[in-house]
């Protein structure tokens, strides 16, 4: 082909077009090109910094869209990206070639062939290149600087809109997949408002308006049901990522085998059932915050991969070899001593030390002097609300109780019981007469379990108190009286063992209901599914 007619050009610039808005945009880009232009390859490359990346080719190998070309180390590369005109290299040009051993349709280095490369300029900027090949030599050399340079300025446009319809694609993916992020109902179902006017709130306050203007990766430790979510929400609050989303991440819910996909991501067949390309947590939190809950559940082999993203700040999704920068605050919480979790091998030295930058320790609720009146006030008035009543109220009795308890189960445990207890109360007035009531919640609406010997604001709650509140039972008094001479014992072996032999017995007493088990044995029922997965305790369901 000598050179390019009118109406050519004019083919071209319709065909380059339509093809911006194509889902196949880049490849449809050299489609068209090679209906009017002859060649055995070509290429179009996009400038990343100070190398080259290949986004569409034909007539190259595979494993060409993998690469990427450094300019200063591809003499040919580095000419084209430094003229203004189209340029071509003559057939005996010593000059090295980027694609040899690369064109699919030949084996080792190319013959002697032409070549040509153009450069894409937009608004004055260097955007990309288009590289043209073929086996015949000097088949360029006919087509005019005109034409090539009309066929530059219409590539090049036409890359630009696609660039940017890339982005603004990508962009609306990334703020569905936030959408649906923010929108996952929250694990823990907490409160929205930290409540508490105790010496131990007051410090915690502190040490959260302190931390959160900083990046520092902050580790959040407490009991169950202490508001570990609710304290990362507050930090994110009042960083300066406020305005971006904090992504939620149950460590101790994701499925083994699918964790390197959910924190990561992963492409379309990378693995059996990868039916479409998914944004990692990690992604979808990018200018924001991820909060790692319960991260002492990661394994191992999970925990090494998430140590990496950690140090470099890149992500790597499953099946893609190309890795994706972020910029992400990490705050974790678990309710497990990690420092004894790493002495013990179950938690890397190295993911604990990049997590625990800043630690916060949540107190528990029976260390919150004075804050059980004003939790029990927020969440019976939120209850009311949701209930339909004129006015909600607690016994004088009631709330003695539920101030001297020992809360086992923390701030968690007092919402739900007082759920409970307002609805039961609810429920004793006629439904006509509940929106001008005022319902008082008694001791007999709680259910409240007393531990052993009373109410009692000083006892340590915890999950030994399982050894205090069946001391009654055979298998207390076993213990109880049994005889100990001067062999050593381990404290915490024998302790598990008499859980263990408590929880099984409340199981099978009550064929398995996990409830009526926690209530029998004094505790929160989240609590006591918590203790029985450390203790190895399992329930075989059988269908008769």
């Amino acid at each position: 082909m000598n050179n390019l007619a009118d109406n050519q050009l004019l083919e071209l610039s319709i065909e380059l077009a339509q093809s911006a808005a194509n889902e196949q945009r880049f490849d449809d880009v050299l489609t068209a090109i090679r209906k009017v232009i002859t060649c055995d390859a070509i290429a179009l490359l996009v400038i990343k910094g100070e190398y080259l990346q290949p986004i569409a080719s034909q007539g190259l190998s595979a494993d060409t869209m993998g690469r990427r070309f450094a300019i200063d180390e591809h003499p040919r590369f580095r000419q084209i990206c430094n003229a203004i005109e189209a340029i071509r290299f003559a057939a005996d040009s010593p000059l090295p070639d980027p694609y040899d051993g690369l064109l699919s349709s030949k084996e080792g280095d190319l013959p002697i062939h032409a070549c040509m490369g153009l450069p894409l300029y937009f608004d004055e900027n260097l955007i990309g290149v288009l590289t043209l090949d073929s086996l015949t030599p000097n088949i360029f050399n006919g087509l005019s600087e005109r034409a090539l340079s009309l066929v530059s300025a219409m590539v090049a446009v036409n890359l630009h809109t696609a660039l940017t319809l890339n982005s603004l694609e990508s962009n609306i993916d990334h703020s569905k997949a936030v959408m649906r992020a923010i929108n996952e109902p929250s694990m823990s179902g907490a409160h929205t408002e930290l409540i508490g006017q105790s010496a131990a709130m007051e410090k915690l306050n502190h040490e959260i308006s302190m931390v959160a203007p900083s990046n520092y990766s902050v580790l959040i430790e407490g009991e169950s049901g202490t508001g570990k979510e609710l304290i990362a929400h507050s930090i994110h609050q009042q960083s300066s990522r406020s305005e971006a989303a904090i992504i939620h991440v149950n460590c101790a819910a994701l499925p083994e085998n699918l964790i390197e996909s959910e924190l990561f991501g992963h492409v379309k067949g990378a693995f059996t059932g990868a039916d479409s390309k998914r944004a990692g947590k990690f992604v979808i939190a990018d200018g924001g915050t991820i909060f790692l809950d319960e991260v002492g559940e990661l394994p191992l082999a999970a925990q090494s991969k998430l140590l990496r993203v950690l140090q470099s700040q890149e992500v790597q999704p499953v099946g893609q070899d190309e890795v994706i920068t972020v910029n992400v605050r990490v705050i974790a919480a678990t309710n497990r001593n990690l420092k004894d979790e790493v002495e013990n091998g179950r938690f890397r030295a190295d993911l604990y030390h990049r997590l625990n930058v800043y630690p916060i320790k949540v107190p528990a609720l029976r260390d919150r002097h004075g804050d059980v009146a004003l939790l029990a006030g927020f969440f019976i008035e939120r209850a009311k609300r949701k209930l339909g009543v004129g006015q909600l109220k607690l016994s004088t009795k009631l709330m003695q109780q539920l101030t001297h308890y020992t809360w086992p189960g923390n701030v968690r445990e007092l919402e739900h019981l007082l759920n409970r207890a307002a609805l039961k109360a609810c429920a004793k007035v006629p439904a006509a007469n509940r929106y001008e009531s005022i319902v008082t919640i008694t001791d007999n609406d709680s259910e409240l379990v007393a531990p052993i010997g009373g109410f009692s604001g000083s006892k340590q709650a915890t999950e030994e108190d399982l050894l205090a509140v069946s001391t009654q039972t055979e298998i207390g008094n076993e213990f109880a009286n049994k005889q100990f001479d001067d062999t050593p014992i381990n404290l915490r072996d024998n302790v598990d063992a008499y859980q263990r032999q408590l929880v099984r017995r409340a199981l099978s007493l009550y064929q398995g209901n996990w409830s009526r088990a926690a209530k029998h044995l004094g505790v929160d029922r989240a609590n006591l599914t918590r203790l029985a997965k450390r203790l190895d305790i399992h329930i075989d369901k059988v269908i008769r």
